[in-house]
Order: C-alpha cells, then sequence, then structure tokens
C-alpha cells in the first residue's frame, strides 16, 4: 500500500549526478584555485565521475566561474551601536562552453545566512561564521550539479 502511494505521488529518489558526454573530460577555469567553492566544485565534479583536466586545450568542456565572493554584512545593531546580528552570503557566477557552443549560459547564484553575534562569544561566533559558509558553498554546488544534470 504504501509503495503504491509513493509511486503515484511522483517521489523517486534523486540518484547520482548523470553529467552529458560533452563534459567528459572538464576544464574549471577560475581566478581563485584555493576559493571554497572552487575547491567543493572540483570534489563533487571527481566523486562524479568526470574527469578534470589541467588546461582548457585538453578538455572537452570548460566550467568558468566568472564571479566567485563571499563576506557578511550588519544585519541589525543594538541601542549602543554595537553588531547584534549579521548576514553571510556567497555569490558565484558561472557558465559552461563545450566545444564550439554553450552548455550552460551564465549563471548568478547567491546563497545568505543570518547569525546572532554576542561580543562575549568571539571565538564561537567565528567558528559558526565559517561553518555557514561551507554550508552556503555545499548548497551552492548543489544548485549547480542539478543544473548540469539537466543539460
Amino acid at each position: 500500500m504504501v509503495a503504491a502511494l509513493v509511486a503515484s505521488c511522483g517521489f523517486h529518489m534523486q540518484g547520482a549526478l548523470t553529467t552529458p558526454a560533452a563534459m567528459e573530460r572538464t576544464y574549471i577555469a577560475t581566478g581563485d584555485p584555493y576559493s571554497l567553492f572552487y575547491r567543493e566544485l572540483r570534489a563533487q565534479l571527481q566523486d562524479a565521475g568526470v574527469q578534470l583536466v589541467d588546461t582548457a586545450a585538453e578538455s572537452s568542456a570548460t566550467f568558468s566561474i566568472l564571479y566567485d565572493e563571499t563576506d557578511q554584512r550588519v544585519l541589525s545593531v543594538s541601542a549602543r551601536n554595537v553588531p547584534t546580528e549579521y548576514e553571510v552570503y556567497y555569490t558565484v557566477q558561472y557558465a559552461i562552453d563545450g566545444i564550439g557552443n554553450r552548455l550552460l549560459p551564465t549563471q548568478d547564484q547567491t546563497i545568505t545566512r543570518n547569525y546572532t553575534y554576542d561580543s562575549r562569544l568571539v571565538l564561537g561566533k567565528a567558528r559558526e561564521e565559517e561553518l555557514l559558509r561551507e554550508a552556503i558553498v555545499k548548497d551552492l554546488v548543489r544548485i549547480v550539479l542539478k543544473q548540469i544534470s539537466t543539460l
């Protein structure tokens, strides 16, 4: 009975990432090979079986990271003008080019997360901000991989 209900509602397991044949040998072009986004994207593509190459000349597709930025903004302050809440954001702009054609036009993605700040817990809040950035990057890469799987 449960199987019939689950099957009838349209639910299906996501499964592994499927990449188009044009991305079999992919080069990732970036200005910052040490960014969180680049490192996570690289690891996830390798896990999916995409062969990453060192130059665009030997690739069948180029994943271009055109813009990659992360920072934080103050959202609210106390009566004494001390920040009490921050917003962490991560923005990327990317495109994927095959040989002679564009597989994915330029895309912009921004994800934000908020956290409260307490000056008495500086070390803990710094770690919380770092964990938020890592979670944001994982979400961004998941979005990108989902777009790739629909190509």
